[in-house]
This record gives structure tokens, C-alpha cells and sequence, in this order.
């Protein structure tokens, strides 16, 4: 065989392998989608899972991110500091900031010399009648006994909202001088300023407290009424039962003009709370009728927490 015949038998020979294949892949299609989709279990596995995963990463990341440059790390010193120097809108800023951190912890301010002059300086001198409510709260967590006189003083000012903080103020202030003030304030033709009184004198939480409020049991404001039952049970009184059981009566707290679902959630659950303190295992029918069938979830779930913690 000549070489030109060689090569041409070779060329054809090629050729026909090659064409044997092609009809191959035409007669398997399995064999093509294989050649075409070989790596396609990681495809899927990267597109179902893995760039799901990554996208909620990028975004818990960024939420994160946001969430510590909005983070205020100011210490209660640094309030003090924005109260003395700073721009006027953010003085009651920070008054008010100051005033939460003083809630979680009433000590804040002990290790800083000259804070409570500070503080009874500012109100002294300031005009603005919302820094001056804030920095009554702050005098009253500080439990200073300088600010008394000042927190008297308040209870004469013409802003009704400005009184109600210096009563709040009182009755976190500690200060047993403080029950003829919050008694006085009692007897207020405002119900508003009533019913402050009695929340502080519960909140001093001294026994001094307890004969001031019992009036106040009758009163014609409900809102009043609930306050009073609630502080006097703060104090280890029963006096207040009845108002306390009928501040869980539906029927009766759906004829309170303008009271809100949320606001009768809100009394309902601290009525069942302090009913737990006062008549303890006396209250468990009323509170097991509540856990089963009232139709708010945060009450059923109080009702079950002093059901819990009363035991047998």
C-alpha cells in the first residue's frame, strides 16, 4: 500500500471513528446531558444552600454593623458631662438618657464627685420645663436629700406634667419626709396628680402610706381607684382586694369610658400580680378561671406565673 493510500485509509478511518461517536451521543442523550451537566449536583448544592447562606450573612453583618455604630456607650459621667455643656436640645437629651441609666442602676452617679450639686444646680437654674422633669427624676433615683426641698417646691409649679414628675420623683427618693407631701397631693382636684401620689406612696414603700390611701379606694376615677388597691397591696395591704377583683371583672372594665384594650391588659395583668402578693391561695380560683379562659395571652400567662409561684 502506497503512502498517499495509507493516509487516505487513516483519514477515512478517523473519520468513521469519529462519526461512530457523534451517532453514539445522538442514540444516548444520557451521555450528552452527562458531558454537559457533569459537575451539576455542586451546582445545586451551591445554589440552593450556599448563596442563600452567604446573602443572610451579609445581611445579619450589616444589621450588626448598624446596630454597634447606633449603640450609645456613653456612661452616666458622660450625661453629667452633655447636661453641664451641651447644646440645649441635647441637654434633655441626655437628661432623660441619664434618668434610664440611673433605673438599672441607682449608684451610677455615687463615684462621681459633685454630681448630686450638679444636678440640683441644673434644676435650679433651668427653664425648660422638660429638662427640669427629667432632672426631678434624676434627683429622686440619686435618692438625694438636698433635692426634698426642691422637689416641694415643684409640686406648686402651674405645669401640671411637671408636678406629676416631681411626685414620681418622690416616691423613688427613699426620703420618709416625703409621705406629706405625696399625702397632700392625695387630695388633688386633678385625678392625674391622685393617682401619681398613690403609685409613689407605693413605690416609697412605707407603711406611713397605707391609712392616706384608703380613701382613695373610693374615689371616682377608676384610674385612681386601680392605683390606690395596687400601691396599698405593695405595702402588704388587702385593703384593696375588692378593687383588685373587679379590675379582672371583663363586664366591669368594658364600661371605663375611653379605656383601651392594651390599658385593660396592662391593669388586668398588675391586678393579678398583686392579688398573688395580697390574698396569696385565697385568689387561686379567680387566678385558674383566668389562666384557662381569658381571651388576652398576657394575662392567662400572669395568672399562670402566680399560679406557678404559689405552689400548693
Amino acid at each position: 500500500m502506497s503512502a498517499i493510500a495509507l493516509a487516505h485509509w487513516t483519514f477515512s478511518s478517523n473519520r468513521k471513528n469519529a462519526v461512530s461517536s457523534a451517532e453514539m451521543d445522538d442514540k444516548d442523550p444520557r451521555l450528552a446531558v452527562q458531558q454537559e451537566t457533569g459537575d451539576g449536583p455542586l451546582r445545586t448544592f451551591v445554589g440552593l444552600f450556599m448563596v442563600p447562606l452567604l446573602v443572610v450573612l451579609i445581611c445579619v453583618a450589616v444589621f450588626v454593623g448598624f446596630g454597634w455604630i447606633a449603640y450609645d456607650h456613653n456612661s452616666a459621667a458622660d450625661y453629667l458631662n452633655d447636661l453641664k455643656s451641651g447644646w440645649r436640645p441635647r441637654r434633655a437629651q441626655a437628661a432623660y438618657e441619664l434618668s434610664k441609666v440611673l433605673v438599672a442602676d441607682p449608684e451610677a452617679l455615687a463615684d462621681v464627685p459633685g454630681s448630686r450639686e450638679e444636678i440640683r444646680r441644673l434644676f435650679t437654674e433651668s427653664e425648660d420645663p422638660e429638662l427640669r422633669r427629667y432632672l426631678a427624676l434624676i434627683m429622686g433615683y440619686t435618692q438625694d436629700p438636698a433635692a426634698l426641698p426642691l422637689l416641694e417646691e415643684t409640686l406648686n409649679d402651674p405645669d401640671s406634667e411637671t408636678r406629676i414628675y416631681a411626685l414620681w420623683a418622690l416616691g423613688t427618693s427613699g426620703d420618709p419626709d416625703a409621705v406629706p407631701l405625696l399625702t397632700t397631693a392625695l387630695q388633688d382636684p386633678d385625678s392625674g396628680i391622685r393617682k401619681t401620689a398613690a403609685f409613689s406612696l407605693g413605690e416609697l414603700g412605707l407603711a406611713a402610706g397605707i391609712d392616706p390611701l384608703m380613701p382613695l379606694l373610693q374615689d371616682g376615677v377608676a384610674d385612681v381607684r386601680w392605683n390606690a388597691a395596687l400601691a396599698l397591696s405593695r405595702l402588704g395591704s388587702s385593703a384593696g382586694v375588692a378593687v383588685l377583683e373587679q379590675m379582672l371583672d371583663r363586664g366591669l372594665m368594658a364600661q371605663i369610658p375611653d379605656l383601651t384594650p392594651v390599658q385593660t391588659e396592662e391593669a388586668m395583668v398588675s391586678a393579678v400580680q398583686a392579688l398573688g402578693v395580697v390574698e396569696g391561695l385565697e385568689a387561686k380560683p379567680l387566678l385558674e378561671g383566668l389562666a384557662d379562659s381569658d381571651p388576652s395571652l398576657k394575662v392567662r400567662r400572669a395568672a399562670h406565673a402566680v399560679l406557678e409561684s404559689l405552689g400548693d
